[in-house]
């Protein structure tokens, strides 16, 4: 198998440098690419894992990352570098997953293909020396809206769906980070920012063609895409991240988000990025943050949380 984005070279095992303490040590990463959890041929419904070789007594969390795309686009494996390094720094395992794209199947296919993942990843927890229990999962845009809804749908049999041989295990995890993710698809026209990129209402748009119809004419199905519509105090610990001059994903979808847990009282925290668009602008204190949030809850370093605003940090062209 090849890691083309890291190296130039085929090889099975990756070997990373880490520093502590004045003292050099080298963690193994093993590689488990491509599984197949739907038990099917579709190569959309794969998975990569990647495991640290470390001589831990207890199993690893996981940080499992789903990617964006509009739901009709995206690849596991160019999305897999936002979570190695996680890995290399020996505490975690890490995945991404692929799904079925709204060109092959509509809603609610992609978060069957999800959660099928999970409980893939769960039912053989301890071949890969995964702690099931503590599994955090990380999404951005179309990713972001598919981990809202594996956050706040666990044990909802219609989005559970019946994909692959585990059906009986739980898809509960632990805690979820959703980067600016659409929530309630029929309110983001309302909500874009002037002169918005394109209409979401539009039969052509993203979240129409997941839905499968005009969204303003399937106002029933797209509530059944909607995190918040299955809110309640069952729901795992969220922390959101939007950029609020975002012009493909308005603001608003994470303000609303947001407030729907607070009333719930589910556990969530909101970091504006201000002046930063979709994806753009995310400077280092971001991933600092994801990276507390996923120590406190994966790891169980506290730290305390509420809801704060970060300046947009955009990298100087070189002249």
């Amino acid at each position: 198998m090849k890691f083309n984005f890291l190296v130039k070279e085929t090889f099975l095992t990756l070997i990373v440098l880490i520093s502590i303490h004045k003292f050099t040590f080298a963690v193994e990463l093993e590689e488990h690419l491509n599984l197949n959890y739907a038990g099917t041929d579709n190569t959309r419904q794969e998975l990569d894992l990647v495991i640290p070789k470390v001589k831990n007594k207890t199993s690893l969390p996981l940080i499992l990352f789903i990617h964006g795309g509009a739901w009709k686009g995206g690849d596991k494996r160019k999305s897999l570098p936002r979570v190695l390094p996680y890995a290399r720094k020996g505490s975690y395992a890490v995945a991404s997953i692929g799904y079925r794209l709204s060109s092959e199947a509509i809603w609610p296919a992609q978060i069957h293909d999800c959660k099928a993942a999970i409980r893939f990843l769960k039912a053989n927890a301890s071949e890969y020396n995964i702690d099931p229990n503590r599994i955090g999962i990380w999404g951005s845009s179309a990713g972001g809206h598919l981990v809202s809804m594996l956050g706040t749908s666990a044990g909802v049999e219609e989005m559970d769906g019946a994909i692959g041989e585990y059906t009986s295990t739980s898809t509960k995890i632990k805690c979820v980070v959703n980067f600016y993710g659409p929530t309630n698809f029929l309110l983001m026209d309302d909500h874009n920012l002037k002169p918005g990129t394109f209409s979401h209402n539009s039969p052509q748009s993203p979240e129409s063609l997941l839905i499968g119809g005009p969204i303003q004419e399937n106002k029933d199905k797209v509530q059944t895409a909607n995190p918040i519509s299955y809110i309640d105090s069952y729901d795992s610990p969220i922390l959101i991240v939007h950029g609020d001059k975002d012009t493909l994903v308005p603001f608003h979808q994470s303000e609303i988000l947001h407030a729907a847990l607070k009333k719930e009282q589910v556990e969530t925290t909101m970091i504006t990025v201000k002046g930063a668009g979709h994806g753009k602008g995310f400077g280092p204190d971001v991933g600092k943050n994801v990276a507390n949030f996923f120590d406190h809850h994966l790891l169980g370093k506290k730290v305390n949380w509420q809801d704060h605003s970060l300046t947009a940090s955009f990298k100087k062209r070189k002249p």
